[in-house]
């Protein structure tokens, strides 16, 4: 009988699991992805075609069904190649399609155990922290209308204070009171939901967390024990409140806060937080590369680079870490590292890590056909972003099609000549471009329409070109 009810839990959680993940995502096709992914990055075709079946193969594995499903682990995924070409951006927006909890760490911040340093296991600490906030900003979401009703009803009682029955009147005069409180009360609310109460001051409580001033004892090292020095001592001191003047209009914000919060429901925030995090967590690990060992050159800080690589082993395999929410089993975490390889290469890292990224991908360095794809297609390319910066003082900033080449052809020049660092050039290359502009403006700029055409791309960066002096535009 008891394993029957056990069964039957786990079919449900199983079914949550599925309604869930379905729900979040209405789920995309590999295609579907793609399109997405190339509205932000361009060129990349592989590396986007492996991860968007890496990302529908989560949703095929929830659909199976039985034991089966437990079986089908992620394809973890290497990406391989140079700064600057789309490594990170194509983790972040594949986490941003899957509304998945998602974490970028820097494999150099990690040591061996028994090292001063970060440890493996705080990357999915982080990650359960992330699905965390993200289940709760969802409930905080749905609890936002009733929690600003009831912070209108103390804004209320604070102002017009509901009236109590005293024992020396008659039932008769409690009930006119009464009515008229009411009647009070109804003609204030409309005054405060049109807005002609929000400059008045009025003076409240306001709780404070006293645990705020402790996290000078955070450094102890009991996060990386998966606790939290502030949640403990929140459980053991208590709240207490304080006066506060402030503007009603601020009043109403602080308690819709305070309602909010106590709406929520912690324990099913928990547990959907822990549910999303193993089964949908992606975790970018970013230089990877930096913990291959060289052997014999190595020496001094190189000592911990494959006790580094043997702790993310088990992390990457499927392993339990706990965390002050919970036990959390890394089994169906989708880990995607990356690194450029330049000096090493994949198969320098330990046969056991490698095993465990069965997915390679080589991505290519960026064209001067991709930079002019980059300034302009993308929804936040730099051009539209200046575009839109300008817009603001009420400037249209207009670049001719021969500028935006002649801008391409530079970064590529400079890239090829001095350190690819990808689409990180046109950063620097638009700074130094629009500098003069965006500092004349608007005090000695009263052009209303500002063109961009290749002469003055040339002009601009003539010493750039001439004198092959790239030195203000390494980063």
């Amino acid at each position: 009988m008891g394993k029957n009810n056990n069964t039957e839990k786990i079919q449900k959680k199983n079914n949550r699991s599925n309604n869930s993940v379905e729900s979040r995502n209405n789920y995309l096709t590999p295609h579907q992805i793609v399109e997405e992914l190339n509205k932000y990055i361009i060129g990349q075709d592989e590396a986007k075609h492996s991860v968007a079946i890496a990302l529908r193969n989560r949703w095929r594995r929830q659909k199976v069904e039985g034991a089966m499903r437990q079986e089908i682990m992620p394809n973890n995924i290497i990406l391989i190649g140079p700064t600057g070409v789309g490594k990170t951006e194509i983790a972040r927006r594949l986490a941003s399609l899957a509304q998945a909890p998602f974490v970028k760490v820097e494999a150099t911040k990690f040591t061996e155990v028994g090292y001063v340093g970060r440890d493996v296991d705080s990357m999915i600490r982080e990650l359960v922290d992330k699905s965390v906030q993200m289940v709760k900003d969802e409930q905080q979401h749905t609890k936002e209308e009733q929690a600003h009703k009831l912070a209108e009803e103390r804004l209320l009682d604070i102002m017009i204070p509901p009236t109590r029955p005293k024992s020396q009147t008659s039932f008769y005069s409690t009930i006119e009171e009464s009515e008229d409180n009411t009647q009070t009360r109804e003609k204030f609310r409309e005054l405060l939901r049109a807005g002609k109460l929000d400059e008045q001051i009025i003076e409240i409580d306001v709780m404070v967390d006293q645990t705020a001033s402790m996290q000078v004892l955070g450094p102890l090292g009991l996060d990386e024990l998966g606790m939290n020095i502030q949640d403990i001592m929140s459980s053991m001191v208590p709240k207490r409140s304080k006066k506060r003047k402030v503007k009603i209009s601020d009043a109403l914000k602080i308690f819709e806060k305070e309602e909010v919060e106590k709406l929520i429901d912690m324990d099913s925030v928990i547990s959907e937080a822990l549910e999303r995090a193993q089964n949908n967590g992606i975790v970018f690990i970013d230089e990877i590369d930096k913990i291959v060992s060289f052997g014999d050159h190595g020496g001094g800080p190189d000592v911990s680079r494959e006790g580094v690589q043997r702790d993310l082993l088990p992390i990457v395999e499927g392993s339990s870490v706990t965390t002050k929410y919970g036990t959390v089993s890394t089994d169906h975490i989708l880990f995607i590292a990356s690194g450029a390889f330049s000096v090493s290469k994949p198969s320098d890292l330990i046969p056991e890590l490698q095993g465990r990224f069965p997915i390679r991908v080589e991505l290519q360095s960026l064209t001067e056909d991709d930079f002019v794809k980059i300034l302009t297609l993308p929804e936040n390319a730099l051009i539209k972003q200046y575009q839109a910066l300008l817009s603001s003082e009420g400037v249209e900033l207009e670049f001719t099609d021969d500028a935006i080449r002649e801008i391409a052809s530079t970064s590529a020049l400079i890239n090829n000549e001095v350190a690819n660092i990808g689409a990180r050039r046109l950063h620097t290359i638009m700074t130094s471009l629009l500098d003069e502009i965006m500092f004349d403006i608007p005090e000695y700029i009263k052009d209303k329409k500002i063109t961009i055409d290749a002469e003055f791309v040339k002009n601009k960066l003539a010493n750039i070109t001439k004198n092959m002096d790239y030195s203000k535009f390494i980063l």
